[in-house]
């Protein structure tokens, strides 16, 4: 493998994999609030949240990490603007104090904070406009979670992504994608001499403890629904049940105001929570060494990213299910399937659950990932014993490429409608 390719990998997992408190929508607000009050200058007495609508739908039910059981847009806004730190990113509101969340607390019980949605062809859109005195100051982020796209005090832009910026981080290059080159990568990397593989290493392992101690955290304490702890209470020596309840798990706490991060995948922590926990526990069931894990997460992380990147970050289409088709390609690999496994693990996946949809961020996060975790390994059940659905039963092809093909059209058209009746009945239906 050339030393380029191991770049282009290693650029796309440095880009994916990062640290994140909560659900990556009101972070992602929390953040674009606080690049705005930081060219503000000081605290806003007027804040104005305009949001595309896929970003209303999973920010407006889930609690804020570090916001004292505080929930929705107007939180993650207010607490960005006053105590969030940008240079922190997705761990925007780290650095929360007390006395943070009690003058946010009074803010929005002065109803300070307007929402608007944006009408927006852009699926992750937000603007957050701050006001004091005569002072004003907005913030644009546009496509990804922290892409910066445009800011200006008073009228006169600071930053416009239109004319480039240095030291700007810019997506990397997908175009390396494609199954067998991830599956070539994830086998033939050297951890230990590439530089690139030990980065890669490095975002792997930092995975795996995020991770498993917000799954962990999730088993200990009543979060939401109790998803995860009702399963692992069921049959806690049962490695397919384990798969579904660590990761399920993670989801309740993540959703539910833990301050624990997580390690995220596609711009999401319950893709990256799907990608990495049933891998955890098989490899510990199978008895395997720590360096196969590595590599069987690198190939789960790589092909959920695949999938994703092209039908987009947000969608109808509920982006667990391709985190758990990377996953069903993750326990194919440790179970000793190649590329012809690992191939029908994923079309058993995507036939079978291409249709949940995405309904917000909330509480059923964790059922749909446990649900979406099932159908994997039952995917990859099937694909060990080489049954793989035909083609031309439903949605599948000839091979991989041409069922995701399919997938990817269904997520960014056959949805586009749906999408929005979703919002529709979150929003405006009782």
């Amino acid at each position: 493998m050339s030393e380029r390719e191991e770049k282009a990998f290693c650029d796309i997992l440095a880009f994916e994999l990062k640290k994140a408190l909560g659900c990556t929508e009101p972070i992602a607000i929390a953040y674009t609030a606080s690049v705005a009050r930081r060219a503000l200058g000081r605290l806003p007495d007027q804040a104005l949240v305009r949001c595309s609508g896929n970003v209303i739908k999973n920010a407006k039910s889930v609690y804020v990490p570090m916001g004292g059981r505080l929930k929705g847009i107007e939180a993650a806004c207010l607490l960005g603007a006053v105590g969030g730190n940008p240079d922190d990113k997705l761990e925007v509101l780290r650095g929360i104090q007390q006395e943070d969340i009690d003058l946010a607390k009074e803010l929005i019980r002065r109803k300070i904070c307007l929402v608007e949605q944006l009408d927006s062809s852009e699926k992750l859109h937000i603007i957050v406009s701050l006001k004091s005195g005569d002072d004003t100051a907005e913030a644009c982020v546009r496509h990804t979670h922290t892409g910066l796209y445009r800011l200006s005090k008073n009228g006169e832009v600071i930053f416009d992504r239109e004319t480039g910026a240095e030291g700007e981080e810019k997506e990397p290059e997908y175009r390396e994608l494609d199954l067998e080159s991830i599956l070539r990568f994830s086998e033939e990397i050297d951890f230990e001499k590439s530089m690139y593989g030990k980065r890669i290493r490095e975002l792997i392992e930092e995975q795996i403890r995020c991770n498993t101690a917000i799954s962990e955290e999730g088993l200990r304490r009543s979060y939401g629904a109790g998803i995860g702890r009702a399963l692992f209470r069921n049959n806690a020596e049962d490695v397919k049940l384990r798969a579904r309840a660590m990761a399920a798990a993670g989801s309740d706490a993540r959703m539910n105001g833990c301050d624990l991060p997580v390690v995220i995948n596609s711009g999401s922590g319950n893709q990256g929570i799907t990608v990495s926990l049933p891998l955890i526990e098989y490899s510990r069931y199978l008895k395997l060494s720590h360096e196969k894990l590595l590599r069987a997460l690198l190939l789960s992380n790589l092909t959920a990213i695949y999938q994703k990147h092209e039908i987009g970050r947000l969608s109808a289409y509920c982006g667990v299910v391709n985190a758990a088709a990377g996953a069903g390609a993750g326990i194919s690999y440790l179970r000793g399937g190649g590329l012809r496994e690992i191939e029908n693990t994923i079309i058993n996946t995507l036939e079978n659950i291409s249709g949940i949809v995405c309904d917000g961020a909330g509480e059923s996060c964790a059922a749909k990932i446990a649900s979406s975790i099932d159908a994997a390994i039952m995917g990859s059940d099937m694909a060990m014993e080489g049954i793989r659905f035909s083609r031309d039963d439903g949605m599948v092809k000839d091979n991989f490429r041409k069922t995701l093909d399919g997938v990817v059209k269904l997520a960014k058209e056959g949805m586009r409608e749906t999408d929005q009746v979703i919002l529709d009945i979150m929003i405006h239906e009782t």
